[in-house]
């Protein structure tokens, strides 16, 4: 898809017919986070946020706007609360358009990622205690061929996607590649990409 001729329409006709996953994984915390899909400037894409240097978790990491999941929420709700909470976009349910596979992390949260959408040419405000940079990255930037390497700490492959002038990780980069993989029309799957170490704090 196009950055420039999307739709949300067509967006949520993927999604919906891409079989959702989920990890039922005893113990584990739940997350979500927002994969928001807004229009700047004519092209449709994402927004991508990197987390401020002094932050006591996952310092410096690319992320997409999510948290922990509070008593009382469902992904939906935890997913559209941390967009308004850490970029001051706020969308309702109804501008959900999909969800994606969840995504275990190596430090102990099952992250459900919801898809939404913010409509063209919102204004943000980002929370500096959160965001350290609030990126826009284009569909057609997305959709990028990720680079696979390999770690002795582990058997799985560790994603790196070439955005936004640096190397994302997982969790943040299997999210996105499954994203830009189910647009293409392709029921890629992310759950066995792993980490980098420094990511498993």
């Amino acid at each position: 898809m196009h950055s420039d001729r999307v739709t949300p329409e067509q967006i949520a006709a993927r999604l919906d017919a891409f079989e959702v996953r989920r990890i039922d994984l005893p113990g584990a915390r739940r997350a979500a986070v927002a994969v928001t899909v807004t229009v700047v400037e004519g092209r449709c894409g994402i927004w991508v946020l990197r987390r401020p240097e002094q932050m006591r978790n996952h310092p410096g990491q690319f992320a997409l706007p999510g948290g922990s999941i509070d008593p009382g929420e469902d992904e939906v709700d935890a997913a559209l609360r941390e967009l308004d909470e850490e970029v001051g976009v706020h969308v309702g349910r109804d501008a959900v358009l999909g969800r994606l596979d969840d995504y275990a992390t190596r430090s102990g949260f099952v992250m459900s990622p919801v898809v939404c959408w913010a409509g063209a040419d919102r204004e943000v405000a980002p929370n500096p205690d959160e965001v350290a940079h609030l990126y826009f990255a284009g569909l057609d930037e997305i959709a990028v061929e990720p680079r696979f390497v390999t770690i002795p700490e582990s058997p799985r492959p560790v994603i790196q996607l070439p955005i936004l002038g640096a190397l994302i990780h997982a969790p943040t980069a299997a999210v996105i590649y499954q994203f830009a993989e189910v647009l293409a029309g392709r029921a890629t799957r992310v759950a066995d990409l792993e980490q980098p170490v420094f990511a498993w704090r």
